[in-house]
C-alpha cells in the first residue's frame, strides 16, 4: 500500500511540474522589467492549468500525509523491515564510551595483586 502511494506521489509531482512549466507567465516578478508596460503579457488565459496546479498541490499534501500516517501505524511493508532492523541493532554490541573497544557481557576481573615482598 505504501509503495503504491509513493509511486502515485511521484506521478503527481511530475504532473505538477509539467503543469507549472506549461503555464504562461502572468507578468510581475522577473518578467516585469524596468517600468515597461505589459504589452506581451497574458491576462487570464490558462485558468484550467492554474486550477489543475492547485488540485495537484492538494493531492501532494494529502498523499504525503497519508504515507506518513500509514508508515507510523505500521500498516505497510516497512513496519516489518523496521522491526527486523531494530532486532539486529539490539543484538549488536555497543562501543564503549571510553574508547576501549566493545563492551563485553562479562566483566573483566582485575589483575591479581603482587604479594611478593621486596
Amino acid at each position: 500500500m505504501v509503495t503504491f502511494l509513493i509511486i502515485l506521489l511521484i506521478v503527481v509531482c511530475v504532473a505538477l511540474g509539467l503543469f507549472v512549466l506549461i503555464q504562461n507567465p502572468k507578468g510581475g516578478g522577473l518578467a516585469a522589467g524596468g517600468g515597461t508596460s505589459n504589452m506581451f503579457g497574458v491576462q487570464r488565459t490558462g485558468d484550467v492549468l492554474e486550477k489543475g496546479s492547485w488540485i495537484l498541490l492538494a493531492a501532494i499534501v494529502v498523499l504525503t500525509l497519508s504515507i506518513t500516517t500509514i508508515a507510523k501505524t505500521g500498516g505497510g511493508a516497512t513496519a516489518v523491515g523496521n522491526s527486523a532492523i531494530q532486532e539486529r541493532l539490539d543484538k549488536t554490541p555497543s562501543p564503549s564510551p571510553l574508547g576501549g573497544g566493545l563492551n563485553s557481557t562479562k566483566p573483566v576481573a582485575p589483575a591479581p595483586a603482587d604479594t611478593t615482598k621486596k
